[in-house]
């Protein structure tokens, strides 16, 4: 058997797919660190792992969370978060995953189950480059500017909002999510490793800019979205069985495609844990019930 990991390069800003993957070799592990920093999304094939497996890769990146902060997760893995298409797990719309937290999570592993024969793609867009590729005369505008994120009323589990899921299952979550405070965030994030810039707005869970009227900010957020969601920076990954993508959260989004009708398209993610973000001119991200917290 050939154990040489292949790379496969994706698209022209970022993704990677690694074949060959053994998950029980350290040097193969060690490297996801450094193809994560420079590709933000890695796409594994033809390695199947457990879900014990599934939360030590996540370790390796950090503290893995639980689930989902309102989502019920796997009844034997807490730190898994079954996304299943027929019971709600959908998400056909631009977000990046609990972007309403203070600290969102900074790493995401997902692998596919099940999936359908056609359709149930993923799309990702790469936030660093589209801010990198924006006028230099924006920039200056856009790196002052902060704003909030909330899991409801705009998404309190995804869209479509057609699943199995009773209506007062569908009930709690919206009573949950309500519970859950809205943060406020840089529009424009620095990593916290690579110190590079990234946009850090998603039309899932972004509802407004700070000190803006509702027209200015509606328009600039759609000023960005239009530019951030351009082919060039977007990647569509067709999943197989078994596919495991690991993705860098603090600067991309992704979005689900529910273009699979009956069929099934089962995943499991596990996310770790976020550090706060922190922004240009000494923004730092915070709850709206703190909205004076002082700065980095």
């Amino acid at each position: 058997m050939n154990n040489q990991l292949i790379f496969k390069k994706k698209v022209g800003s970022f993704g990677i797919e690694i074949f060959n993957f053994n998950i029980k070799n350290s040097d193969h592990v060690y490297l996801l660190k450094e193809l994560l920093d420079q590709y933000l999304v890695i796409i594994i094939k033809g390695t199947q792992i457990s879900y014990e497996e599934q939360i030590e890769l996540a370790q390796f990146f950090g503290e893995p969370t639980i689930a989902h902060p309102v989502v019920p997760g796997n009844k034997n893995y807490s730190q898994i978060l079954d996304v299943d298409g027929a019971k709600g797990g959908k998400n056909a719309k631009w977000h990046t995953d609990v972007s309403f937290l203070e600290n969102p999570y900074s790493v995401s592993i997902l692998v596919a189950n099940q999936i359908p024969e056609v359709g149930g793609d993923t799309l990702w867009a790469d936030l660093r480059t589209a801010y990198e590729k924006t006028s230099d005369d924006l920039k200056p505008f856009f790196n002052k500017l902060e704003a909030v994120h909330k899991i409801t009323p705009l998404a309190f589990w995804g869209e479509p909002f057609d699943s199995n899921l009773s209506q007062e299952q569908i009930l709690k979550l919206y009573e949950d999510s309500k519970k859950i405070i809205p943060s406020i965030h840089p529009v424009v994030r620095i990593h916290p490793k690579t110190l590079k810039p990234s946009f850090f707005v998603n039309p899932g869970f972004t509802s407004h800019i700070l000190n803006l009227s509702k027209i200015e900010g509606d328009n600039i957020l759609k000023l960005i979205y239009e530019h951030t969601f351009q082919p060039e920076f977007v990647l569509r990954h067709k999943w197989e069985k078994n596919d495991i993508v690991i993705w860098d959260n603090m600067c991309t989004s992704h979005y689900a495609i529910s273009d699979y009708g009956l069929e099934q398209r089962k995943m499991r993610r596990v996310a770790v844990k976020g550090e706060i973000p922190f922004g240009n001119h000494n923004i730092v991200s915070r709850n709206t019930e703190d909205p004076l917290k002082s700065v980095r």
